[in-house]
């Protein structure tokens, strides 16, 4: 049976620094730290049932056992079985962030610095570019595609359908909330009112834009934001951008510093 669904990458995101050391690090992590500590959990479960049978001489009862080891098999395919379409999301939201914050990146030849997965609270804004346009908030919705047909979203100005549906969670209120939460930060880190615009993409899907779209918000696929961004009036001087990046990576540091204390 073909599955229905693709991947709306036509290409897999480019490696990003230190990502061998990353992998270095899980492969240690497992089959030195993970496999090590199973193996021996495992060998004092084992002594430790002999040891009560040591003490409590009785026949081999393998019934109960049987049972048990039942119920574990069933339970652990059952968490496997429910686990593995959030890995594949996952994986799929990964290398969507990853392949659109690459792409971002070629927009630093133009003037605009980026940042990436920056934490706010309870939440993380997937992407921020800051420029002689503004500043924009981008938030990445990777979803599949069906495998045959066109994958069409239309955005009317106020919601958007993806594949003729609306989404269990609305990617317009999400952006602007977050737009929203980034201009308070500037102006309580900076002392400054900056416009702060909300970004939603959809990498690999056809943008159907209705008549009541309007500046506040765009909804792209990831390649049209560099035309989008080129036919905006400059809006920022150099210092502007400066002012907003340095306050901002402060931030970053300063959240990434205390996650680490906590």
């Amino acid at each position: 049976m073909k599955p229905n669904k693709k991947s709306p990458l036509k290409d897999k995101p480019l490696r990003n620094p230190g990502q061998s050391l990353d992998q270095q690090r899980e492969d240690l992590s497992y089959d030195r730290l993970l496999t090590p500590i199973v193996l021996a959990a495992f060998m004092i479960v084992l002594a430790g049932l002999e040891w009560w049978r040591y003490f409590n001489p009785r026949p081999p009862n393998p019934i109960v056992y049987t049972v048990l080891a039942s119920l574990v098999t069933l339970y652990a395919a059952w968490q496997i079985w429910r686990t593995l379409p959030t890995i594949r999301q996952i994986r799929l939201a990964s290398d969507g962030e990853k392949a659109v914050g690459q792409y971002l990146e070629r927009l630093r030849e133009s003037g605009y610095l980026v940042f990436h997965d920056v934490i706010g609270h309870g939440f993380n804004l997937d992407h921020i570019v800051i420029g002689p346009a503004g500043v924009f908030t981008i938030e990445t919705k990777t979803r599949s595609k069906p495998a045959r047909g066109q994958a069409k979203i239309v955005f009317d100005g106020e919601k958007v359908l993806v594949d003729g549906f609306e989404p269990d969670r609305d990617p317009i209120i999400q952006a602007k909330a977050q737009a929203s939460w980034l201009r308070e930060l500037l102006l309580e880190s900076t002392g400054r009112k900056y416009l702060v615009r909300p970004v939603v993409v959809f990498p690999g899907w056809f943008i159907e834009q209705g008549a009541k779209t309007t500046r506040d918000i765009w909804v792209l696929e990831p390649k049209a934001l560099p035309a989008f961004l080129a036919n905006e009036q400059p809006v920022l001087a150099v210092e502007d951008i400066k002012l907003a990046s340095f306050h901002l990576s402060r931030y970053v540091r300063e959240n990434e510093k205390s996650k680490r204390l906590g």
